[in-house]
């Protein structure tokens, strides 16, 4: 009889308090970064820019600021400048240091807590800037209040010296300049249309504030640091942009629809205050198939919803319903509208804001607050039935579009139950043209959706079979912007598609029955090419967007060309890596006679040979593997979505309708053709 194992004891001396690593001050944050910003990638980076800002914007909230200008400077440095009251500068009456050094060295310090600092804010529950210090090689803080100018420096996070006074000033409010400290961030390179995106937003949300951006990164000769708004400086050539919107949430579904067919005139808008929280909506109905919701919590962006977005669908179904039977628009024997309906073609902001905000993580993409959606569903519900009462045609007009989408969704539920049914996966038979992989552990798995039979057919041979599917697609797929369920599942290509996802669609979706968590778009390297991988990123973003919020979805990235050089053969991705290749082939003396033309002198040189390839089916087999399949070897892109509303814009502009509209922004971004989704 085996003996039963006992529990080793661990002698007492192997775990002592001194192996309790105590962290002062700021050194938690630069510890562990991520459970401050989320993240030390790109999105924490530009986090940083977000938690200054919403500090200036909370300023601008309590009606002690309508200015705020932000310069991203050289050196990857940030300057963010508010004509608020300015931080102040007497002595913490706890640190005994100044409020301001408080503020920028001390987690858990700041106006936010209590007190008459702000009746309402949107920043990190008072760690916000001290964080942004402690992840910055060097800051600044400049705070002009009380007839002077105050300055004080840090690096990584400590005081240089005291606060002091520079000078007089009649002028009020703060500036804040910080450089991301590079051994933190896995890049310290700011994105400037990301950082437009949300400042952007934030004018809307705040009526009558006006919001500078200003790009000085190659021009900081032009720059007079006595300034305290840059942009004051009228003959300043540099880009930059102004953002100042009076209607709010009204002016924001406003412009988001300009391009839309609107199905109701007026805006729905109401603004008011329920039990302490302040509620503000507005929507409009477009003849749309796609939704468009928008969700901010303390001016905050709320990705993922919560309590604000529960009561606001709640009340508008069933204020709909309510309407819709009142107004003999539904039957007796028809059925409720559901969640789905009333949603089709909606483009609506929903925006609260409460003295203790509470969300769900650090990054707070989902707000958590329970009295948010009592409020919310509350204060639309009365408004939204008083909207309809008083716009009879415009009621009539938006119920009529729920109830097409009504039809719609019941004609989707008969298409996918003749293509695929929850539950059922095994019973069904995978597409014929599936080169399915041997494993069926779906985190081994990748699927190769590649475009035409020639291109499939070398992947197949090219392929490790283990691990790799492959699945061609024949001719360009159906464009699913303003098409429903039901007419998708008609398309073969996108019933194949949906069937070897494994995942079913629309309703039924269930992520956790996807067999493959790579999911590689692999099209030629022409204009069609381009075509299909946008028509294949819609399917994905407008029916499949949770593969790509857990990183399902990646783009392959083929070879451009192949250049032979006697023996030797070097695969180039893009157009400046095939000219620093040549160049290093070429001598001087060769170019001289060439008249400067690179391409001319190399193609005067013997045994160099320069081949372009236009499609995968180009390759052979082991080529193909080599460059775009082989894991050791490939180069991914990984699908993301930085910024779901530029998202859906893009989406929206590039596959709706409005010819003008997507001419307008390929001519616009001619010169910039790739897309970061």
């Amino acid at each position: 009889m085996a003996k039963k194992s006992e529990k080793k004891s661990v002698p007492s001396s192997g775990y002592r308090a001194a192996d309790i690593e105590v962290l002062e001050g700021l050194d938690p944050v630069r510890k562990r970064p991520g459970m401050y910003i989320g993240t030390t990638g790109i999105d924490g980076l530009h986090h940083l820019i977000t938690e200054v800002f919403d500090n200036a914007r909370d300023e601008a909230m309590a009606d002690h600021a309508d200015r705020i200008e932000v310069v991203l400077l050289p050196d990857h440095r940030v300057r963010i400048t508010d004509n608020g009251r300015g931080i102040p500068v007497d002595e913490h009456k706890d640190t005994k240091l100044s409020a301001l050094e408080t503020i920028m060295t001390t987690l858990h310090a700041g106006g936010k807590f209590g007190g008459d600092g702000y009746k309402v804010s949107g920043g990190l529950h008072g760690v916000g800037v001290s964080v942004v210090n402690a992840l910055s090689t060097w800051a600044k803080v400049e705070s002009y209040r009380e007839g002077g100018h105050y300055l004080q420096e840090y690096k990584i996070g400590e005081a240089q010296e005291d606060v002091k006074k520079v000078r007089k000033s009649k002028q009020t409010g703060t500036v804040v300049t910080f450089q991301p400290d590079g051994e933190i961030f896995e890049t310290v390179e700011f994105q400037l249309e990301r950082i437009i995106s949300y400042l952007r937003q934030q004018a809307y949300l705040v009526p009558e504030l006006r919001v500078h951006i200003i790009d000085a990164r190659e021009h900081e000769d032009e720059i007079d640091a006595s300034k305290t708004f840059y942009f004051d400086d009228l003959g300043l050539e540099l880009p930059s942009k102004t953002f100042y919107f009076e209607g709010g949430l009204k002016s924001l579904v406003r412009d988001y629809n300009e391009n839309y067919s609107a199905l109701h005139g007026t805006i729905f808008h109401e603004q008011t205050e329920i039990d302490g929280v302040e509620v503000e909506i507005a929507f409009q109905y477009v003849d749309e198939v796609s939704k468009r919701l928008m969700a901010f919590a303390n001016n905050i962006y709320t990705k993922e919803g919560g309590t604000h977005v529960t009561g606001f669908k709640a009340a508008l179904t069933r204020s709909l319903n309510n309407y819709a039977r009142e107004e003999g628009l539904l039957k007796e024997k028809d059925d409720n509208f559901a969640g789905d309906d009333v949603l089709e073609g909606l483009t609506a902001v929903v925006s609260v804001k409460l003295p203790e905000v509470q969300f769900e993580g650090q990054t707070k993409a989902k707000l958590g607050s329970t009295e948010a959606r009592g409020a919310v569903e509350k204060a639309f519900n009365d408004a939204l039935a008083l909207f309809l009462e008083e716009h009879p045609a415009d009621g009539k007009a938006i119920v009529t579009k729920v109830q097409l989408a009504l039809r719609a969704r019941k004609a989707a539920k008969a298409a996918k139950d003749n293509v695929i049914r929850k539950g059922a996966l095994e019973n069904v038979r995978l597409p014929g043209k599936l080169s399915d992989c041997q494993t069926k552990k779906a985190h081994e798995s990748e699927l190769f959706v590649v475009e035409g039979d020639s291109a499939g057919g070398t992947a197949k041979t090219g392929r490790d079979r283990r691990t790799q599917a492959i699945l061609p697609l024949r001719g360009k797929i159906l464009n699913v912007e303003r098409k429903r369920l039901d007419r998708m599942l008609k398309s073969e290509t996108i019933k194949n598609l949906v069937i070897a996802l494994g995942t079913a669609i629309g309703d039924t979706f269930d992520i956790d029955e996807l067999r493959y968590h790579k999911i590689i778009i692999a099209t030629d390297a022409d204009v069609d090419g381009a075509h299909i991988r946008t028509l294949l990123l819609t399917l994905f973003y407008r029916y499949f967007e949770p593969l790509i919020d857990a990183g399902h979805i990646y783009i392959a990235q083929p070879p451009l060309f192949k250049i032979t050089h006697g023996k030797d053969e070097k695969f180039v991705y893009t157009e400046d890596e095939k000219k620093k290749y040549l160049e290093s082939l070429v001598d001087d003396e060769a170019l001289k006679e060439a008249d400067g033309d690179l391409e001319t002198a190399v193609k005067a040189m013997r045994g160099v040979d320069l081949q372009r390839y236009k499609g995968l089916g180009e390759m052979n087999a082991e080529e193909l593997w080599d460059t775009t399949m082989n894991p050791q070897t490939r180069t991914l892109k990984r699908v993301e979505v930085d910024d779901g509303q530029a998202a859906d814009k893009i989406f929206d502009t590039l596959m709706g309708k409005d010819v003008s509209a997507r001419k307008s922004f390929i001519q616009s971004n001619a010169k910039v053709a790739q897309i970061d989704i």
